[in-house]
């Protein structure tokens, strides 16, 4: 079974940064693609940012020029970093994996990230 772990969440004040990191149990040769989804509370959830095996990314456009996901295979992690904070990114922040083999979908625990002056 893959497990996803996400750490990195806190509370920040708007304008600033923070960055997430979710470390997966997979290798990334059986990844097709990992990504961060958020939902705010009365919200659903939605998706923040992805990248494939390949290298492509895709963001949500209330987060693109600001947000940047990354990956190091290596260490089995991808990364969101998070600039120029809003309160509206309050959310918890789930980590996705989509396996190569069935496209079968990981979830991890999810990390707040609060938003506050």
């Amino acid at each position: 079974q893959v497990q996803l772990v996400e750490s990195g969440g806190g509370l920040v004040q708007p304008g600033g940064s923070l960055t997430l990191s979710c470390t997966t149990s997979g290798s990334m040769f059986s990844i097709y693609a990992m990504g961060w989804y958020r939902q705010a509370p009365g919200k659903e959830r939605e998706l923040v940012a992805e990248i494939s095996s390949a290298g492509s990314t895709n963001y949500a456009e209330s987060v693109k020029g600001r947000f940047t996901i990354s990956r190091d295979n290596a260490k089995n992690t991808v990364y969101l970093l998070m600039n120029s904070l809003k309160p509206e990114d309050t959310a918890v922040y789930y980590c996705n994996a989509r396996m190569r083999l069935g496209m079968l979908n990981y979830w991890g625990q999810g990390t707040q990230v609060t938003v506050s002056s």
